[in-house]
C-alpha cells in the first residue's frame, strides 16, 4: 500500500549538485595521491559509499512507490554506461602493453585484462598478493585500479537483487519495504565490518580486494539512503559536519596508512566523513561546504569521473616503465595529470557520453544496451585472445627445437668450442616463465599421504611414487623445489621415486625465519615435515642446507645441523645442496636485454667458501656454483638458456641441464 513520504525524502529524492562535488574531490584525491605521493587516499571509499547511497536511494523509492524493478533493463543500462569506456581503456592498455612493457608482464596483463572485462580484477589481485609463485605480484600493473570498479560491478549486480526480493516479499505491505532493507543493510554492515577486520588483521594482502571485506561500505551507503529522510539536524550541527567531513577526506591518505591496513575498521574513517558531508547537504546547508561542492569548478570534471579513474592509473604507471623510474616529481606528475584530464575528457565525451543512453525505449532499448555491451566485450576479448594466442604459438614453435644441441645450457660451462650453435631465441621465452616452476607429480596418496593436516597441500610424488621401492624426499621452498629438478629428470627413469615436500618461504631450517606469505611461522611445518620423513624412511633427504642474499653474507641454515642430526639419528642420509645466488636485479630481463651486461662476481653474492662444507661431515655436499658462476662470474644466460626466471629462482629448463653435473657428484660422493 502506497505511504506518505516526509518533504525531506522528496528533497533528497532530486539531484544533488553537491555530491558530484563530493565525487571530483574524491578522484582529485585519488590522481594526487597516486601520482606525487605513491600512498592510497581514501577516496576511492568514498566513491563506494556513494555509488551504493544513490543506487539504493534510486531503487527504493520506486519498489515503495510500486514502480515493478526489470531488473534485465536495469542492468543493461547500468553497464552500458560502464563497459564501453572500460574496453577502449583496457585496448590503450594492451596496445601501451605490446610497446612498452617488458614481455616478461604480458601474461600478466592478459591475465588482469579478462579479470578486469569480466568484474573479477579484486579476486584476480587478491589470489594473485597470497601466491608465492606469482613472480611478478609485487610490479605494478597499469590494470590494478580496476579491483574496485569490480567489486562495484559485483554490488551492481547483488543490491538490485537484495532490494526486488524484500519488495516481492512485502508487496502487500510496501510501507515495511523500507524498515526491512534497513535491517538487510544493517546485518550486511554488521557481518561485513566485522569480517573485515579479522581478515584485515590475519592477511591484510588478501582482505584489501575482497569483496566480502567491502560489502560494509556499501552498506553505509546504502543505510544512509534510507535514513536520511528521517534524520533532523540544527543548521549549525550540519555546516560543522559537512566540513568536518570535508577535512576528513582530505587528510585521510595524510594521517592513515590506507594502503598497509585497510580496510578494517580504519576504512570507517573515509565512510563516515563522506557520510557526514551528505547529510550536511540534505537539509538546511547554510554555512556547509554543498556550496562549495556545489560550484562550478568543483562540477565541471564530474562528468569526467569515471573516465579520469580509468585512465589515470594506466597513464601513470606507463610513464614510470617508459622513463624507468619509481616515483615521479612535480613537473612530471603535472604533465600526467593535465594528460589525464584531457584523455578523460575524450573518453567521456566520445564514448561514454554517446553511448550511456539507448536511443530506444523499452525491451528496443534493452536490446540496443545489450548489443553495445556484447560488441565491447568482443572486441577486447578479441584483441587479447589473438595476442596471446600468436605469443603461445611462437612459444610452442620454440619449444619444439629445444631438444636441438642449439641449447646446451650448462653443458655449455667448460667447453672448449662454443656448442650453443649461432644466434637462438633465449628460453625459456618472457611469456613462459609461468611453465617453468616444476612438480615431480600428483598430491601424494597411499602411504605416502601424510598424516598431518599441515603437509596436506604441499606434497607431491612421481606417479606411482607410492609403489616405488627407493625413495628420495625433497624438503624446504621455492628453491629446493627448483633445485630438485636435476633429480627429478635423473630418475624419472628408474624405479627410485621423488617425494617433495615444498612450501613457499619455508626452508629446511628448523628455526630459520618465515618467508611465507601464508605461514606466520614455519617451524610448525618444517617440524611436521622432519616427523614425515621418519615415518616413510626414505633412502635420503635432499635439501638446500644455505642461504644465500644478494646484501647478506651467505650463511647455513638456521636449524639446519639440527636437522641433519635428526635425520643421522633416523638413519636417513642427507643430500646438502647449496644454495643458487640472489640478486638486487631481475636477472632474466636482464638476459633478454642484449645491451646490458648482468654478470655478477661470484664473491659479491656467494662466499668464498661454501658454508656447506662445515656439515661435509654428515652430508653428501651438491654444489652447482661452477654451473651457475663460470670464471667465478655469476651469468644471467649459459648456453642460450636463460638460468633465472627472475631475481633468485633457477629457471626449470637450466636447473634440468644440470642434471648430469648431479649424478657425476652423487657417483663421486658414493
Amino acid at each position: 500500500m502506497p505511504t506518505n513520504r516526509p518533504a525531506t525524502e522528496l528533497r533528497s529524492a532530486g539531484y544533488r549538485a553537491d555530491i558530484d562535488g563530493l565525487r571530483t574531490l574524491a578522484i582529485v584525491l585519488v590522481v594526487v595521491y597516486h601520482v606525487w605521493f605513491g600512498r592510497v587516499s581514501g577516496g576511492v571509499d568514498v566513491f563506494l559509499m556513494i555509488s551504493a547511497f544513490l543506487l539504493t536511494g534510486s531503487l527504493t523509492r520506486r519498489v515503495v512507490a510500486g514502480t515493478p524493478l526489470s531488473l534485465p533493463q536495469f542492468w543493461s543500462r547500468r553497464f552500458r554506461r560502464l563497459v564501453p569506456a572500460a574496453a577502449v581503456t583496457l585496448l590503450a592498455v594492451l596496445a601501451a602493453s605490446a610497446a612498452f612493457f617488458p614481455p616478461t608482464q604480458w601474461t600478466r596483463i592478459w591475465n588482469e585484462t579478462w579479470a578486469s572485462l569480466f568484474y573479477v580484477q579484486n579476486w584476480q589481485l587478491a589470489f594473485s598478493e597470497v601466491d608465492y609463485y606469482v613472480r611478478d605480484s609485487s610490479e605494478t600493473s597499469p590494470l590494478q585500479h580496476f579491483w574496485s570498479l569490480s567489486i562495484q560491478g559485483q554490488v551492481f549486480l547483488l543490491w538490485p537483487v537484495l532490494i526486488l526480493l524484500v519488495a516481492l516479499i512485502l508487496r502487500r505491505r510496501r510501507d515495511l519495504i523500507r524498515p526491512a532493507l534497513i535491517g538487510v543493510f544493517l546485518v550486511i554492515f554488521v557481518w561485513s565490518l566485522w569480517f573485515s577486520i579479522i581478515e584485515t588483521r590475519s592477511d591484510q594482502a588478501f582482505a584489501y580486494f575482497d569483496t566480502r571485506t567491502r560489502l560494509w561500505e556499501f552498506a553505509a551507503g546504502s543505510l544512509l539512503a534510507l535514513l536520511l529522510p528521517f534524520i533532523r539536524l540544527g543548521v549549525v550541527i550540519r555546516a560543522v559536519l559537512g566540513w568536518g567531513g570535508v577535512a576528513g577526506i582530505v587528510l585521510c591518505g595524510i594521517l592513515l596508512d590506507v594502503g598497509g591496513r585497510f580496510p578494517g575498521y580504519l576504512a570507517l574513517w573515509p565512510v563516515l566523513c563522506a557520510a557526514a558531508v551528505i547529510v550536511s547537504g540534505a537539509g538546511d546547508a547554510r554555512g556547509g561546504p554543498a556550496s562549495l561542492l556545489a560550484s562550478k569548478p568543483m562540477t565541471y570534471f564530474s562528468g569526467d569521473a569515471y573516465a579520469l579513474y580509468l585512465v589515470h592509473w594506466p597513464i601513470l604507471v606507463t610513464w614510470m616503465v617508459v622513463f624507468d623510474v619509481d616515483r615521479v616529481g612535480l613537473g612530471a606528475g603535472l604533465v600526467i595529470i593535465v594528460g589525464s584530464l584531457v584523455t578523460a575528457r575524450l573518453l567521456s565525451r566520445f564514448v561514454e557520453a554517446p553511448l550511456r543512453e539507448p536511443s530506444r525505449p523499452g525491451r528496443a532499448g534493452s536490446l540496443q544496451s545489450l548489443a553495445v555491451i556484447t560488441a565491447s566485450v568482443i572486441a577486447v576479448a578479441g584483441v587479447t585472445g589473438t595476442w596471446r594466442g600468436v605469443e603461445q604459438l611462437r612459444v610452442a614453435e620454440i619449444a619444439a627445437d629445444v631438444a636441438d644441441v642449439d641449447y646446451p645450457g650448462a653443458a655449455q660451462v667448460g667447453a672448449a668450442i662454443d656448442i650453443a650453435g649461432g644466434e637462438r631465441p633465449l628460453i625459456p621465452l618472457p611469456t613462459a616463465l609461468d611453465d617453468e616452476w616444476t612438480s615431480v607429480g600428483p598430491a601424494c596418496e597411499g602411504v605416502l599421504a601424510p598424516r598431518a593436516e599441515i603437509l596436506r597441500t604441499s606434497c607431491n610424488q612421481n606417479v606411482g611414487g607410492d609403489e616405488a621401492e627407493h625413495r628420495i624426499l625433497v624438503i624446504g621452498d621455492s628453491h629446493a623445489q627448483q633445485l630438485s629438478v636435476p633429480l627429478n629428470a635423473l630418475f624419472e627413469e628408474s624405479d627410485l621415486a621423488v617425494v617433495t615436500l615444498l612450501q613457499g618461504g619455508c626452508t629446511a631450517g628448523l628455526t630459520e625465519e618465515s618467508r611465507s606469505l601464508t605461514l606466520s611461522s614455519c617451524e610448525t611445518w618444517v617440524r611436521a615435515a622432519f616427523d614425515y620423513a621418519k615415518e616413510i624412511t626414505p633412502d635420503a633427504v635432499y635439501l638446500v642446507v644455505t642461504r644465500a642474499d644478494a646484501h647478506q653474507p651467505e650463511r647455513l641454515l638456521n636449524g639446519i645441523e639440527e636437522a641433519v642430526d635428526e635425520m643421522r639419528l633416523a638413519g636417513i642420509p642427507v643430500i646438502g645442496v647449496r644454495d643458487n645466488p640472489r640478486f638486487s636485479f631481475n636477472m632474466y630481463q636482464c638476459a633478454i636485454d642484449p645491451s646490458t651486461d648482468c654478470a655478477v662476481p661470484r664473491e659479491e653474492v656467494l662466499s668464498e667458501v661454501n658454508p656447506a662444507e662445515a656439515l661435509r661431515d654428515a652430508i653428501t655436499v651438491v654444489d652447482f656454483t661452477p654451473w651457475l658462476c663460470p670464471g667465478d662470474m655469476c651469468e644471467a644466460a649459459i648456453g642460450n638458456v636463460a638460468v633465472y626466471i627472475d631475481d633468485n629462482h633457477l629457471s626449470g629448463s637450466y636447473a634440468r641441464t644440470l642434471t648430469p653435473f648431479l649424478e657425476r657428484i652423487l657417483t663421486e660422493s658414493g
